[in-house]
């Protein structure tokens, strides 16, 4: 495996990036503290906040009620995930007017390869970048930058200059950077993982590094840690690409709209929209989950489907899980979040039929059906047209939220 000699990689990651949004779109919210919450009016917790929220100790998934003793000013706003796949996409355009970017790796995150000239100047790329969102964008937008022999070591080294900082980890200067840092400021290492290198006797950097690489694969259970031994020792290591295994969304409902009569809605909305990706993307799917989180606990129900993708097989299956899963509930049951996902998935070209199941001319016609709303929904640019009621609840962006791996398009929040 090859060992760079120099650095090859630059991971950028906006700071606080949809609170920074909503200060570049709102002036008056410039200097001041915000946290990002999920709707109007929200008292779930904070999804993101600013700098100077950070600064007074606020983080990112604290509760609104804590967050609010520790910082009186805190000013909470709803989020607006369109708005931030916008900035996103117009950020990722100019800072490809500087370096071109290899792999964007999350709505705030994104990496690029160094060409000769770019490894000579690091200094010199990253206050390009810098000055080209400043003066392109707004100042209220900031990132930090990392350089270093790998994708893994450079996305690490930008996190130690947080907020709006570039560090730059040559090889030769290897691993001593590495060496001042707690073993949760690693990728990949979480809650769990660190109590389980602890359990292995691995509670320092220096310890970590000091193992081999059968042994990190042993204690992940899996290639994964294999893969962090190589990445931490500077060798030239990529994941290999995944593949898709579902598409779902989820939502968590407001306050005043937690009955199962309104999750219920929600829940037939989501699974629209996911079917909606499915068809996009070429896919067909074979299975459908709901779950549901309330007060007293939570539940999940699945069926196996034969390959569909079309909205009419999808309801009927979700109107058949919701009341198998409800039977167990009561009338008064509060739902706080629901979830849709579509899974065991073929690629269009791959669709086997079932001949225990003689349907294909009915899968047929609702198929054609479909894909005739999707061009007049495209078209318009927006929903005009679907199989029954299309009720959006307050607030929007069903369908449009922004996980940490996936990047919604604009066909989401129609």
């Amino acid at each position: 495996m090859r060992k760079p000699d120099t650095i090859e990689h630059l991971y950028l990651d906006f700071d606080g990036f949809f609170a920074s949004v909503e200060q570049l779109r709102n002036p008056a919210l410039r200097g001041r503290p915000i946290g990002i919450v999920p709707y109007e009016g929200g008292r779930s917790c904070i999804i993101a906040c600013s700098r100077e929220a950070k600064a007074h100790g606020v983080k990112n998934i604290m509760m609104v009620d804590e967050a609010k003793r520790i910082c009186r000013d805190l000013i909470l706003v709803p989020q607006k995930p369109d708005l931030y796949r916008r900035a996103h996409n117009e950020l990722i355009s100019q800072i490809g007017s500087v370096i071109p970017v290899d792999q964007v790796k999350s709505i705030d995150e994104l990496s690029c390869k160094l060409d000769e000239g770019q490894r000579a100047d690091p200094a010199g790329v990253a206050a390009a970048i810098k000055r080209t969102i400043r003066y392109n964008i707004g100042a209220s937008i900031t990132c930090s930058i990392g350089f270093a022999a790998n994708r893994h070591l450079a996305k690490i080294a930008g996190g130690t200059q947080k907020p709006d900082g570039i560090s730059i980890w040559r090889p030769e200067a290897m691993p001593a950077p590495l060496l001042k840092l707690p073993l949760d400021d690693i990728p990949g290492i979480g809650k769990r993982m660190e109590i389980r290198l602890a359990k292995a006797g691995i509670t320092t950097m220096a310890a970590l590094l000091a193992t081999q690489p059968k042994q990190l694969r042993a204690l992940w259970n899996n290639v994964t840690g294999e893969r962090l031994w190589y990445a931490l020792h500077g060798y030239a290591i990529e994941a290999p690409p995944t593949e898709r295994g579902m598409f779902g969304h989820a939502r968590v409902l407001p306050p005043d709209a937690r009955t199962l009569t309104d999750a219920k809605t929600i829940s037939r909305l989501l699974l629209v929209k996911a079917a909606r990706r499915v068809r996009r993307a070429g896919y067909y799917t074979k299975s459908i989950t709901l779950w549901m989180q309330y007060y007293e606990g939570s539940g999940f129900d699945s069926l196996t489907l034969p390959q569909v993708n079309d909205d009419q097989a999808l309801l009927t299956a979700l109107a058949s899980l919701w009341e198998r899963l409800t039977s167990r509930l009561t009338s008064k049951t509060r739902v706080m979040r629901i979830g849709v996902s579509l899974g065991d998935l073929t690629t269009a070209n791959h669709r086997q039929l079932d001949f225990l199941l003689d349907d294909d001319s009915e899968r047929q016609k609702w198929e054609r059906l479909g894909s005739a709303l999707d061009r007049l929904n495209i078209k318009y640019g927006k929903t005009v047209a679907s199989v029954g009621f299309w009720e959006p609840p307050p607030g929007g962006n069903v369908g449009g939220k922004i996980s940490f791996t996936r990047i919604p398009s604009a066909e989401d929040f129609w």
